[in-house]
């Protein structure tokens, strides 16, 4: 895929790199497209501390240290589950800001209350951090990729 310096992740890496902000992501849905959007950038090491792909709950709760509680509680695909995430992600890296993905990419692993396309995303910068629901559709790859073109939007918005 080629790349447009008027896609979100070009947006957000002018962004970071003029404000000399920092970005860390904490990715289960995306299973590391977020990151790679990022490191295809030339020069994105002036930003991008790291990232954690938190794939299973064993790694969501083990590596990123969400309460297992909660993930029984509410699932994996969860508000809860994913302001965690994000949160967690912020300080394992010590970073400004970060975006986490959790959500069911399809083609199956849906249930009635949580459909293939369900998608949290949650950001933080500062103090500010929002979290939405998405469901998108039952294609994985468009699943993927909206969920990471909606995570950069929701950044750009909160850093303004």
């Amino acid at each position: 895929m080629v790349l447009q310096n008027d896609h979100p992740e070009y947006i957000l890496d002018c962004l970071l790199k003029e404000r000399g902000l920092t970005l860390s992501l904490a990715e289960s849905c995306t299973g590391g497209k977020l990151a790679s959007l990022f490191t295809a950038i030339p020069g994105c090491s002036q930003y991008f501390k790291g990232g954690v792909i938190s794939y299973s709950n064993e790694a969501k709760e083990k590596i990123l240290g969400v309460d297992f509680d909660d993930i029984k509680e509410y699932g994996a695909v969860s508000q809860t589950v994913v302001e965690q995430m994000v949160s967690c992600a912020r300080e394992i890296f010590n970073s400004d800001c970060a975006i986490a993905t959790s959500g069911i990419a399809g083609p199956g692993g849906g249930t009635p209350e949580k459909p293939v396309g369900t998608v949290w995303i949650a950001v933080s910068y500062k103090e500010r951090l929002i979290a939405r629901e998405f469901l998108f559709s039952n294609n994985r790859e468009h699943n993927i990729l909206r969920a990471c073109d909606n995570g950069i939007r929701m950044l750009l918005d909160v850093i303004g």
